[in-house]
Formats: structure tokens, sequence, C-alpha cells
């Protein structure tokens, strides 16, 4: 008698664990795939931003180089313009890759 229910028990146990265990959730990798995603776009902006705020820089000393040399103040303007434009269109480039399109 103590056997059956010893072995009873021991079923009840085992049978218990095994649906404990498929039950269970298994590990999901869903999160760490978009936490990925997020980072790249994170990384991209700032890379972005950090090319804008280059241009910025290039663009204020090549009106002062040009305006040291004695250049028009309206063609020395123009030039920062197209500087900042040319920074700011490598930018967008940059965040939303070469086709124009974002990433998804």
């Amino acid at each position: 008698m103590n056997r059956t229910i010893r072995s009873r028990w021991g079923i009840s146990i085992l049978v218990l664990a095994a649906a404990v265990l498929l039950i269970s959730p298994t590990r999901g990798y869903s999160q760490t795939e978009g936490t990925e995603r997020r980072q790249d776009r994170r990384q991209n902006r700032d890379d972005a931003r950090a090319t804008r705020q280059e241009g910025r820089h290039t663009a204020r000393d090549a009106k002062q180089e040009c305006k040291d040399a004695g250049g028009n103040r309206i063609d020395c303007r123009q030039q920062k313009r197209e500087t900042k434009q040319d920074a700011r269109g490598a930018a967008r480039d940059m965040k939303r890759g070469a086709t124009g399109e974002a990433e998804k």
C-alpha cells in the first residue's frame, strides 16, 4: 500500500513539474530586436545632428574666410547658406538612408 501511494505521489509530482515547465513562457527576444532598432535610429539621429553641427561650424569659418579675403558680403552669405544646405542634405541622407525613405 505504501509503495502504491508513494509511486502515485511521485508520478503526480513529475506530472505537475512537467506541466509547469511546459506552461511557463519561454524567453522572448522580440524586445531585444526592438531595442536594437531603436538604438540604431537613435544613433542615426545623433550622427545626423553631429553632421549638421559640423556643417554650421564649417559654414561660419567659410564665411569669415570669405570676409577676411575681401569678398562681397552677399557672396559670403550665399556661400555660408550653400555650405549649411549641403550639411543638412548629408544629415538627411544619413538619417533616412540614401533612398530618401525612412528605414523601417
